[in-house]
């Protein structure tokens, strides 16, 4: 299969011109340099809203990234903050400390969702949370920001499909790289066919702090009195008060995803929306803990290969995704498209693109083996072989796509989106069955890793095939 085909890829060779200046760029070969070109910055209509027609938000989970996403999301024009759950006592003294000192909050999720003033939600939470409080959301006739990854077991996806259909819920999910001008740009040119034929997709991230590994600091105030121990457990097992498992969750399987649920799916969103795919069909994951020996029930390090099928819009190809979170190169990341025609490098403000042509020509290192008059034949039965096809190209310039000083960032696009959806204006980019799609594919390495083998899917009707 050529996908896509032969045409586009003729198409954007045509529109590759040679501008802009050069610059040496990480991840390009020493001493090569780059074509520079700026993503035009987006436009967003200059819209004022009276007080009231603002859409009024509330938080659930005012940790680390419930502070993030209410950040980006009373940035964008015609929101405003409303009330914020947390069962941590310093965390609703935080929300009050940064909005206002008469700001609502509440320990009972159940009771922000009763509030008429309150029109949107972001759930921010612990992974175990996340389909009972945004089935909950829905149901109450809220909007629902639904942190990434949607669910925490594969099998709580499809009531959160029907609930969405059902109340014709606005439910944004939040894997916000599938925003980016540059994931936007990627799609672009791999539908153009700027790589060729797609064959294999390497994806890393390397992190080397303990924060980076899930260690966040514990509060000195971390006891009964300020934290509801046993409404975070909620329909976990139930254990003694913990302030490490409270403010280390990710780190144990009762609420968190492990490194699948909590980077893993970022990839398999962006990736999926890029090739317009619905996912792999089988996946295979090792791994293990091998530093962070500090109570946690996850892997530290893990490694998975993924097999896509063929589909519409790409051909069978491989995945690999790796994560280390002991990497003493200092830490990184890539997101590498590897097609039979070039590359791309993808990030959240970025694209590189690298075209290559195979070189079918004989060479030395071959023809040495033979004399010299055979030498000459092969050379002659080559060259008559190929007369009709186009020569061979040498090595281009990448070309890098880099979003402006002035991109508001993939964040404030992905909330922009959001909300423009709740007015009727845009449909929603990553709705529940994207986000099933891409928990869905992230989760399959948990499943192999624990069970040390081999897990099967069924991407178009995402379910696990036994």
């Amino acid at each position: 299969m050529k996908s896509p085909t032969s045409n586009s890829r003729r198409r954007f060779l045509s529109k590759v011109s040679a501008s802009a200046a050069a610059f040496a760029l990480p991840g390009i070969s020493g001493g090569q340099t780059s074509e520079s070109r700026l993503l035009p910055t987006p436009s967003y209509p200059d819209e004022r809203y009276a007080p009231n027609d603002k859409i009024r938000l509330g938080t659930i989970g005012f940790g680390i990234q419930g502070i993030g996403d209410t950040a980006a999301a009373v940035s964008v024009p015609g929101v405003e903050m409303s009330g914020v759950c947390d069962v941590y006592q310093g965390r609703l003294d935080r929300a009050r400390e940064i909005y206002a000192k008469d700001l609502f909050v509440t320990r009972d999720y159940r009771e922000l969702l009763a509030r008429k003033d309150i029109d949107a939600v972001i759930i921010a939470t612990p992974d175990h949370w996340h389909q009972t409080m945004a089935l909950d959301a829905m149901k109450a006739g809220k909007a629902v920001y639904l942190q990434k990854p949607m669910i925490q077991n594969i099998s709580e996806g499809a009531a959160l499909i029907e609930a969405e259909k059902k109340h014709k819920a606005v439910i944004q999910i939040g894997s916000q790289v599938i925003s980016s001008i540059a994931t936007a740009k990627a799609r672009e040119l791999y539908l153009s066919g700027a790589i060729g034929q797609l064959n294999m997709v390497e994806i890393y991230n390397d992190r080397f702090s303990s924060e980076g590994a899930w260690q966040y600091p514990i509060p000195p105030d971390a006891d009964p009195k300020n934290i509801d121990f046993d409404k975070f457990l909620g329909k976990a097992p139930k254990v003694s008060f913990d302030p490490v498992r409270f403010f280390r969750w990710r780190n144990y399987r009762d609420y968190g995803t492990g490194v699948a649920g909590d980077l893993f799916v970022h990839s398999f969103t962006t990736l999926h929306y890029i090739i317009d795919s619905t996912g792999p069909e089988r996946a295979l994951a090792t791994g293990g803990l091998r530093f962070w020996k500090d109570g946690r029930e996850v892997p530290d390090i893990m490694m998975a290969l993924y097999d896509f099928p063929e589909a519409k819009s790409h051909p069978a190809f491989n995945a690999v995704l790796r994560i280390n979170f002991v990497a003493g190169n200092g830490g990184g990341g890539g997101y590498r498209l590897i097609g039979s025609e070039g590359e791309m490098l993808v990030g959240g403000s970025r694209v590189v693109l690298q075209r290559n042509t195979i070189d079918y020509r004989p060479s030395d290192y071959a023809l040495k083996a033979y004399t010299t008059a055979t030498q000459a034949e092969i050379v002659r039965e080559f060259e008559a072989s190929r007369a009709d096809q186009r020569p061979v190209m040498s090595q281009p310039e990448p070309i890098v796509y880099q979003a402006p000083e002035d991109y508001k960032g993939m964040d404030y696009d992905h909330f922009y989106n959001f909300f423009a959806a709740m007015r009727g204006k845009a449909n929603i980019i990553e709705d529940t069955t994207c986000g099933l799609r891409a928990a869905g594919a992230a989760l399959l390495s948990n499943l192999s890793y624990e069970s040390n083998g081999i897990v099967k899917w069924d991407p178009s009707n995402m379910r696990l095939i036994s």
